[in-house]
């Protein structure tokens, strides 16, 4: 067998082994990540903030008569991204649709639910499944009585505003008929971030000790991907540290001491909490520079996952006001509104909530290239496809070397017949002389792998890329494909859509018969790449030449089309990069050569 197809042949087998193998076990968990904490101007606040150990526990949730809901009222929510209300029943966020996206591709399809109500009466109203919501409020200090702070079950009164929208804050108050008065400013920009602001004012004789808290809350373990490469469930960043937890691991964590199953963090300067999706995510951020307390928790038999900030103990002087910011994100995790969202607040990290998996180091150069293509190109499909050329172009001086290699073992081919027939049976001394012509000839016999063996990281990192970044979500290309990061929808086993039936659906035996359009084409361009050279003596080897392409297209065309596209456009430009590079060293590739001599030969009459 020539050596050229050994490289190749033992470079499939490696991408075959390496793709299986990271589909049936679960991928690294990703690096921590390091970055040092920003340096962030605080701001002076009336009294000196107290240390965050010193705060107690939040109000419990289950203490909130859910039932209340509807008697409290609510405030709109109205911007040019988000639509929903909120509840006067503990201030709090609970009601969430995003305007810019829909559950399908259908035009009809309703707009994703973020956030839904705990209330019975609401949730049927809304048609909202487990409830899922942000609440606020103070936890008292040494001697105050809880009931003069506002919890989960507190009934707010809107003191000003009408409709919550960009330009246009609302705000809620209480008064703990005490002597102290708490209000709450909600703001809204036109993407995701809310702007919460806490005050507590002391018309009191005494002084008045509290702490402002955040909780993001979800009932009920939600419905998830539960995909080994996909990260959902809590998500933030404490001091330059990334924090992820799944949902069931969340549930196992250890005991601590009044919280039930937690995982407390003291934050010293900068870092944010919350729930991740695939796509969507809701966040506490505290202002950058300020310390606060992060929790991560399950209520076991409430069976409520929680987030949690608790900031700083404040204690408030007769006739004086205290102020406490923070910020929270609802919404779809894109990639430029977190980045600037990271700029400016300073949310440190943010853009780390993307789950960019163990190759970031490639995953964020790669989508960064693939943005910066949408925007000039306006398709992701044609994008995706002027990534694979641009890539290409980066590994080109590696192919180059790899197909000039593979010209000059074509020259050694006499030779190495001839060190063959020397040799006889004797596989030591061949092996060693023609190891020894290589190094004479300086030829390098596995050059032809590289470049394959380069690919592979290129390739997950990618699917990562298409996987979990919303800018794939219901992205078109052209006629049927008009989600790149769904599988492609036509299937071989209705003549892609000229019979008048369905597919098979996904799951089923006979879907992973039904071979979409793009799968097809991705086995005749790897069946093509491989004619370029000659089959294999071998009649094992030739067969397991014949076989990888077919075996690759059931494998991989259930992918995401995205992918698939890229894998077609990355094959082709290697057939063009390959046939003229070797022509130009003199060894044109016999391509219709070797598919004739690749064909079942007729068998012929003998002639009488």
């Amino acid at each position: 067998m020539q050596d050229n197809n050994r490289n190749l042949i033992l470079a499939t087998v490696l991408s075959f082994l390496v793709i299986l193998v990271w589909y049936t076990v679960f991928a690294p968990e990703p690096p921590v990540q390091t970055e040092q904490p920003v340096a962030v101007e605080t701001q002076t606040q009336d009294v000196p903030l107290a240390n965050p150990e010193s705060s107690t526990l939040p109000a419990d949730l289950g203490a909130a008569p859910a039932d209340a809901a509807p008697q409290a009222g609510r405030v709109q929510i109205q911007t040019p991204s988000l639509s929903g209300s909120i509840s006067l029943l503990g201030g709090r966020i609970d009601d969430l649709l995003l305007t810019r996206y829909r559950e399908t591709l259908d035009d009809s399809s309703p707009n994703v639910r973020l956030l839904s109500p705990s209330s019975p009466t609401e949730a049927i109203q809304t048609g909202a499944a487990k409830p899922y919501y942000a609440v606020y409020g103070w936890t008292p200090g040494p001697g105050v009585d809880p009931a003069l702070v506002p919890g989960p079950s507190t009934i707010w009164s809107v003191e000003s505003g009408e409709t919550l929208a960009p330009g246009q804050p609302v705000t809620l108050a209480w008064d703990n008929g005490a002597g102290q008065i708490f209000r709450r400013t909600f703001s809204v920009d036109d993407n995701y971030l809310f702007t919460v602001s806490h005050a507590l004012q002391n018309n009191g004789d005494a002084a008045f000790t509290a702490a402002p808290y955040g909780i993001i809350a979800r009932h009920g373990r939600p419905d998830t991907q539960n995909f080994f490469v996909l990260h959902e469930g809590a998500v933030g960043m404490h001091d330059g540290t990334l924090i992820e937890l799944k949902y069931n691991k969340i549930a196992e964590l250890d005991p601590v001491d009044r919280e039930g199953r937690a995982e407390v963090t003291q934050v010293q300067a900068n870092g944010w909490i919350g729930f991740t999706d695939k796509y969507w995510m809701t966040t506490l951020a505290p202002a950058p520079g300020q310390a606060f307390t992060s929790v991560v928790k399950y209520a076991e038999g409430a069976g409520i996952y929680q987030t949690e900030a608790r900031y700083p103990m404040q204690t408030v002087q007769p006739g004086t006001q205290v102020n406490a910011d923070s910020y929270l994100f609802a919404g779809a995790k894109v990639w430029e509104t977190i980045n600037a969202y990271q700029e400016s607040p300073g949310i440190q990290g943010f853009v780390d909530s993307i789950d960019w998996g163990w190759f970031y180091f490639l995953t964020k150069p790669i989508f960064r290239l693939l943005h910066w293509l949408h925007g000039m190109i306006g398709n992701m499909g044609w994008s995706i496809i002027a990534l694979t050329f641009v890539l290409k172009m980066l590994v080109f001086p590696l192919a180059r070397k790899s197909y000039i290699s593979m010209a000059k073992m074509k020259e050694l081919q006499p030779q190495m017949e001839e060190l063959k027939n020397r040799t006889g049976d004797d596989r030591m001394k061949f092996q060693k002389e023609m190891m020894e012509l290589y190094k004479r000839e300086k030829v390098n016999p596995a050059a032809g792998c590289l470049p394959v063996l380069l690919q592979i990281p290129i390739f997950f990192a990618l699917y990562k890329v298409i996987f979990v970044t919303i800018e794939l979500r219901h992205a078109p290309w052209v006629g049927w494909i008009r989600d790149l990061a769904a599988p492609d929808p036509s299937s071989l086993l209705n003549l892609f859509g000229l019979l008048p039936f369905a597919p098979p659906a996904q799951g089923t035996l006979l879907h992973s018969l039904s071979l979409p359009a793009l799968a097809i084409v991705l086995g005749i361009s790897m069946w093509i790449q491989q004619r370029l050279n000659p089959a294999p003596a071998d009649p094992a080897q030739k067969m397991i030449f014949a076989w990888m392409p077919w075996i690759f297209m059931f494998m991989l065309g259930g992918f995401a089309s995205g992918l698939v596209l890229y894998w077609i456009t990355n094959n082709l430009i290697t057939c063009v990069q390959q046939y003229t590079i070797m022509s130009m060293h003199g060894h044109r590739p016999d391509l219709f050569g070797n598919i004739k001599s690749s064909l079942p030969s007729r068998p012929r009459k003998d002639s009488k």
